[in-house]
């Protein structure tokens, strides 16, 4: 069997600089499921190859090597889980939390927090595989660096995209200095050609317009530019009250406010996967027992279970709707996929607004733009917008989200 039955072109690519190329660091990046774990995945078992045969000749009876990533949920399911699917390699870990493979001890980091890297503090390191490492914070990526100090140590990378300003872009994928001895390879999810070609055009039709679209889809380090919901149509995304279907799901966003507008927005889902803005409350200057009233009204049109997702900046308030039988719940307030899953369905078309019901919504839709230096919206114009993103975010993702209180569903 030929190499390029077994491994695309990009990750040939890889591979012949893996073994040809004299680098201390190598950073795979770009698209979603473009292979560049996968290519990474099998770079790590050479590498834990190559560690043991160097240890041996170094007498050194217990090598080390750092497996890093987010959590231990993504080292597990991205390397430990792929591994044993893709090379039928199953690793356990040891009553440590440490796997084992050719003799070699692999110690987890974990790169979300300064916390993660207690395991590894004062070890010395072959190397170490760091998955998703834009998402790592300066700090544990530097720690990781300086443990790799044995005679041929190196570092294996692979991420997504981020900000053009983000450290590893600057510091490391754009470092030219021949000392650093850097290797960077960009993917895009044509890369990938084992991807069923109706996967690939759905997911490029339905991914939303600019900093998310080419990130995911070209690999791009970038950051958004303009009008955060580029693909809303009032033309055709306005609807009559009358024409909405009868088979709905309700729930609701909050953006609590006071001296800047607090938001209540109702919506509902069809059993078509599409989304509907049934009513907006948009007030300023309101206490919590306006709100409160507002609630069970809410409650007496669509359902005294109908949830709400709640800004979790105002835990008083969200106690109070509790106290009067509101079923609250602290939303969880991820920005950009909160975004990505509202812009998903309005680019695939399935997002509609009832008209003469948003003014303040529509207000924003299209003052609600990108900062392109941090890459997340600017914080204005935006309190329907987050109440929104609260909403359709959480209530889509109800089973995968860790609610801080008593599971709803």
């Amino acid at each position: 069997m030929a190499l390029q039955d077994l491994l695309t072109k990009k990750q040939i690519k890889v591979l012949h600089s893996y073994l040809a190329d004299d680098w201390k660091i190598l950073i795979n990046a770009g698209a979603v499921r473009s292979g560049k774990t996968y290519i990474n995945n099998y770079l790590f078992l050479l590498e834990l190859r190559r560690i043991a045969k160097l240890a041996m000749e170094n007498n050194d009876e217990h090598p080390q090597y750092i497996i890093a990533g987010f959590s231990s949920n993504s080292i597990f399911n991205n390397i430990i889980n792929s591994i044993g699917s893709q090379f039928g390699i199953m690793l356990t870990a040891d009553r440590h939390g440490h796997y084992h493979l050719f003799g070699v001890d692999i110690v987890p980091a974990y790169t979300g927090s300064l916390r993660g890297i207690g395991g590894i503090r004062g070890m010395t390191s072959y190397g170490a595989y760091i998955n998703e490492a834009s998402l790592s914070t300066h700090a544990v990526f530097q720690e990781i660096k300086q443990r790799c100090s044995k005679e041929g140590a190196r570092i294996i990378c692979d991420t997504n995209p981020d900000i053009p300003t983000h450290w590893l872009k600057t510091e490391y994928i754009d470092n030219v200095d021949s000392n650093a001895g850097i290797k960077y390879f960009m993917f895009t999810i044509d890369d990938n050609p084992t991807l069923p070609k109706d996967y690939v055009m759905s997911l490029k039709a339905s991914t939303p317009k600019g900093m998310f679209y080419d990130r995911a889809i070209k690999g791009l380090w970038c950051t958004g530019e303009g009008v955060v919901y580029r693909d809303f149509d009032q033309s055709t995304m306005t609807i009559d009250r009358d024409k909405l279907p009868t088979d709905l799901t309700y729930y609701v966003g909050v953006d609590w406010g006071y001296e800047h507008t607090g938001t209540l927005i109702v919506f509902a889902d069809d059993s078509q996967g599409n989304t509907y803005l049934i009513e907006e409350h948009a007030h300023k200057h309101r206490f919590i027992d306006y709100w409160v009233d507002l609630a069970h009204d809410v409650q007496q049109k669509y359902g005294s279970t109908i949830p709400f997702w709640c800004d979790s900046a105002r835990p008083d308030n969200l106690n109070e709707f509790l106290t009067h039988g509101i079923r609250a719940y602290n939303a969880n307030k991820a920005i950009n996929s909160g975004i990505e899953a509202v812009g998903s369905l309005m680019k695939a078309k399935h997002f509609f607004v009832v008209k003469n019901s948003a003014d303040n919504w529509l207000n924003e839709v299209y003052q609600y733009i990108w900062n392109e230096k941090t890459g997340e919206p600017v914080k204005e114009n935006d309190d329907s917008m987050d109440a929104m993103r609260y909403a359709i975010y959480n209530q889509h993702n109800k089973a995968k989200i860790n609610l801080q209180r008593n599971t709803l569903f």
